[in-house]
């Protein structure tokens, strides 16, 4: 966000999305931008996009910490369950799920992932269309409900990362690491020198001793 200042120079109104944002990284663009209405959109490709904003309208002052992904579009619910698919209270970490209209069927071709990401919904979302029968979506994103009844991100259930917009799996990367010749280990993860610069960086042990 924060490198493409001159380029995202709207008048009326900005969405961002594909990774988390912070309140620190809003305020620094929006001290040339102050009379920008923001829109923080959420929403992995399995649910046709963003399924979810919250709006921050120009002059109200940006939370501290994390933004809020705020609350679900039309047609849609979402659900903040535990390991057991039970809805946890305000405040407590959970994992979230979706359903309603926009979300797909499944992945072509991968019936497996498909039944462990696309699960049965045994919920009734008022006026979304949703009960039970219906199918929810997995998003293996944490989130907890903030007293406003705005949602906020919280990280992952799994290794999986953001950078610049991409999901990527350290474990994979960690896989082709270690598949190179000479490499007896590899680690991935993600380094953030600057803030709002987040870099995938691998570590790899050599054969006989040594790093890098």
């Amino acid at each position: 966000m924060e490198e493409h200042q001159d380029v995202m120079a709207p008048t009326g109104t900005l969405v961002v999305g594909g990774e988390a944002l912070t309140g620190e990284v809003l305020d620094r663009w929006r001290e040339r931008r102050p009379d920008v209405t923001i829109f923080n959109a959420y929403g992995p490709t399995e649910t046709t996009v963003n399924c979810m904003e919250w709006r921050l309208d120009s002059g109200t002052p940006a939370p501290k910490g994390p933004v809020p992904i705020g609350r679900p579009f039309a047609r849609t619910s979402v659900f903040v369950l535990d390991s057991f698919l039970r809805p946890v209270p305000v405040g407590v970490e959970g994992e979230l799920y979706v359903a309603g209209v926009g979300v797909a069927r499944g992945y072509w071709g991968r019936a497996g992932l498909t039944a462990e990401r696309f699960v049965a919904c045994p919920f009734v979302g008022g006026g979304s269309g949703v009960g039970g029968g219906s199918r929810m979506y997995r998003t293996g994103d944490v989130v907890r409900w903030r007293g406003d009844g705005a949602l906020e991100f919280v990280g992952r259930v799994d290794d999986q990362v953001k950078v610049r917009g991409f999901r990527i799996e350290l474990g994979e990367v960690e896989a082709a690491l270690g598949g190179c010749a000479g490499v007896s280990r590899a680690v991935a993860v993600v380094r953030e020198g600057v803030v709002g610069d987040r870099r995938l960086v691998g570590y790899v042990s050599a054969e006989g001793g040594g790093g890098a």
